[in-house]
C-alpha cells in the first residue's frame, strides 16, 4: 500500500522522472539515474492510519462540546462552506441532512458565499467548513465572513494555529495527510450531523450511529487491503487512458466529483468529467463511445437505481466500463441500517488505492503541480 514519507523521499530521489513529459525522457532519466522500481512505492503503515482514524473519532467527544457551547448562544440555520476537496466532502453531511432532517442548512462553494454574501447568514447562522492545511485562502475568508456577520464558525483543520484554525469560533484539529484525509473528515462530519439533527429532536439512531463510527478505523483498513489488488488492475489498465467519465448519484456523488477533479485532473492532470447519474441522460449520454471509458460509483443509499440505470445503458455502448461498489464489501461490524450512511468513506477507501498506485504505475508524482499554489492567479 501507500505511505506519503515514503513516496516524499522517493519523489526527491527520482524527480526528474515524475516530471518527464513523454516516454523518451523517462527511459533517458532512468539511465542518467540509475532509476529502480522501488516496492515501497506501495508502501502503507497500518498504525498511521489507524491512529489519524481514531483521532477523528476521539474527536467525537470534543464535537459533542463544540455543540454545547454553541447551543448556548443559539442558531437557527447552517451553512456547510467549503472549497474543491472540502466542499465535496461536504456533499455526504448535505445529503445526510436534506434525507433524515428538517433543519435549514446550505450548502455553497467558500469563494462564491463570499461573493454572494447570502442573506440568510445572520449571528444565528452555524457554519461548518474544513481545510486540512488550514490555509486554503477562499476557505479563511468564507470564515472571516462568516464572523464578521456574527455567525459562529466549525472548523476541522490539521492544526488550530493554522489560519483557519484562528479564525473559526471553534476549530476541531486532527492531524492528517492526503491518503487518509477525506475518511477522517467524513467520521467527524457524520459524527457532527448525528449530534446535530439529535439536539433538533431527529435520527433516534444516533448513538448507535456514532457507536458505528467509532468501529470504522478498522473496517476501513480491511477495505483498502481487500480493495489493493483491484486498484493496481485498473491503474495498469487506464495508465495511458487520456479521458474519463466518473457518475454517481446521492451520498456519493461528493466523492465522485472530488477524485474526477482533486485526484485525477489536479494531481494527475488526465481530463475527467464527474456527471449526475440523474443528469447523464440529459446531454452527456451523446459522448457515449465504444472505447469511452466509465466508473460508475455506487453507494447503498435512496439513489443507488440511478446508477443502476446508467450502468445498463453504457454497458451496452461501451466496452470501458468500470463500477465500484460498496456492497462488495462485508463492512463487518457496521450496522446493515447504518451502511448507506458510512458509503462515502467505503468509497473514498477504494478510490485512494487507484490514486496511490496510478502515482507508482504512470510515474507521475500526487504532489507535483504546474500551477496550483504555484503561480499567481
Amino acid at each position: 500500500m501507500y505511505n506519503h514519507k515514503v513516496v516524499r523521499k522517493w519523489y526527491k530521489k527520482n524527480k526528474t522522472v515524475l516530471c518527464a513529459q513523454n516516454d523518451t525522457q523517462k527511459q533517458q532519466y532512468r539511465k542518467k539515474d540509475n532509476f529502480q522500481e522501488e516496492k515501497q512505492m506501495y508502501g502503507f503503515e497500518n498504525e498511521t492510519f489507524l491512529n489519524v482514524l481514531h483521532g477523528a473519532v476521539d474527536n467525537i467527544e470534543v464535537i459533542k462540546e463544540v455543540l454545547d457551547k454553541a447551543s448556548e448562544k443559539g442558531y437557527e440555520n447552517i451553512f456547510l462552506i467549503g472549497t474543491g476537496g472540502t466542499y465535496s466532502m461536504l456533499s455526504p453531511l448535505s445529503y445526510m441532512l436534506k434525507t433524515n432532517s428538517t433543519l435549514e442548512w446550505y450548502y455553497d462553494i467558500a469563494a462564491e458565499f463570499v461573493k454572494a454574501k447570502p442573506k440568510k447568514l445572520t449571528e444565528k447562522s452555524l457554519m461548518i467548513t474544513a481545510s486540512l492545511s488550514g490555509d486554503t485562502k477562499e476557505t479563511v475568508e468564507a470564515a472571516e465572513y462568516a464572523v464578521s456577520a456574527g455567525a459562529q464558525v466549525i472548523a476541522f483543520v490539521g492544526s488550530a494555529d493554522s489560519p483557519l484554525g484562528k479564525a473559526a469560533t471553534y476549530s476541531i484539529a486532527n492531524a492528517a495527510s492526503n491518503d487518509n484525509l477525506v475518511e477522517e473528515i467524513h467520521i467527524q462530519l457524520f459524527a457532527l450531523g448525528a449530534l446535530l439533527m439529535k439536539r433538533n429532536g431527529e435520527f433516534e439512531q444516533c448513538d448507535r450511529f456514532l457507536d458505528n463510527l467509532r468501529r470504522m478505523p478498522e473496517v476501513l483498513l480491511k477495505v483498502r487491503e481487500q480493495n489493493d489488488e483491484r486498484a493496481l488492475a485498473f491503474a495498469k489498465k487506464h495508465k495511458d487512458t487520456k479521458f474519463h467519465m466518473f457518475v454517481g448519484a446521492g451520498n456519493t456523488w461528493g466523492e465522485t466529483y472530488c477524485f474526477a477533479m482533486c485526484v485525477l485532473e489536479e494531481m494527475q492532470w488526465i481530463a475527467t468529467k464527474s456527471i449526475h447519474a440523474a443528469e447523464f441522460f440529459h446531454g452527456t449520454i451523446e459522448m457515449t463511445e465504444k472505447d469511452m471509458s466509465f466508473v460508475l460509483i455506487k453507494g447503498e443509499d435512496e439513489t443507488r437505481p440511478l446508477v443502476d440505470r446508467v450502468e445498463n445503458f453504457v454497458k451496452q455502448h461501451s466496452d470501458c466500463v468500470e463500477v465500484f461498489d460498496t456492497k462488495d464489501y462485508a463492512l463487518e461490524g457496521i450496522d446493515e441500517d447504518m451502511r448507506k450512511y458510512v458509503a462515502p468513506t467505503v468509497t473514498s477507501t477504494q478510490l485512494e488505492r487507484v490514486s496511490a498506485h496510478f502515482e507508482h504505475i504512470r510515474e507521475h508524482s500526487l504532489e507535483i503541480r504546474r500551477y496550483y499554489r504555484t503561480v499567481e492567479y
